[in-house]
């Protein structure tokens, strides 16, 4: 296992962290967590604000493919892969990805390439084979259940390929980052300090690699 940052050629986006912690409520969170046309395309107080292909994950299926080792045909999974932005650029590199996520409409809105390769599910129960993926990735996903939940989901991902993992979670350093991520989150239900993912990782008998998504 080993700590990487596979999303480091992403542009890094501007969080009005105050706005939200103003604009936060309960209902919010509650809309939020439905990952529907709010959640995706609606007011930014409900999630992205709008969530529209721009290429900006080409480089990041590039340093996939190259941390993997991964060959033209090779199978990769995107776990919480949404409209399925990451699945239609590793394609376009010669790989052979699939998507799962919880969102029919995130699904219902994918990129016309991809209509056939995502599918609904939930990622602490994915529906394939044993080591029936070369790699299998979760960006910003399984800390969206429980911490039992990403437990299951986090050997799920172990098991479809064993030590071809690539997990990426909400986590802080600091208090203070703590602080400011608490302000902004609406999905996630389970976030901890990296000691404190890196048990969960080990409970689960996790051999794959990971990040952590840090806001401050």
């Amino acid at each position: 296992m080993a700590e990487v940052d596979l999303l480091r050629s992403l542009p890094q986006g501007r969080r009005n962290v105050q706005a939200r912690e103003t604009a936060k409520t309960d209902e919010h969170i509650r809309i939020s967590r439905e990952y529907g046309e709010m959640y995706f395309d609606g007011p930014r107080e409900y999630g992205y604000g709008g969530y529209r292909y721009d290429g900006r994950w080409r480089p990041v299926a590039r340093d996939i493919v190259e941390h993997f080792g991964l060959k033209p045909g090779d199978k990769v999974l995107d776990v919480g892969c949404a409209k399925g932005f990451l699945v239609k650029d590793l394609v376009a590199v010669g790989i052979d990805a699939y998507g799962i996520d919880v969102s029919k409409y995130a699904l219902m809105n994918c990129e016309p390439e991809i209509i056939g390769r995502l599918q609904i599910g939930s990622c602490d129960d994915l529906p394939f084979p044993d080591r029936s993926f070369d790699a299998v990735l979760a960006i910003n996903t399984i800390h969206n259940l429980d911490r039992a939940g990403c437990v299951r989901a986090v050997r799920e991902i172990e098991r479809l390929a064993p030590g071809k993992g690539f997990i990426q979670v909400d986590s802080y350093r600091t208090p203070e980052q703590k602080a400011i991520f608490e302000s902004w989150v609406l999905t996630a239900r389970f976030h901890d300090y990296p000691d404190g993912w890196l048990k969960v990782f080990d409970e689960a008998g996790y051999t794959g690699d990971w990040y952590w998504t840090i806001i401050g």
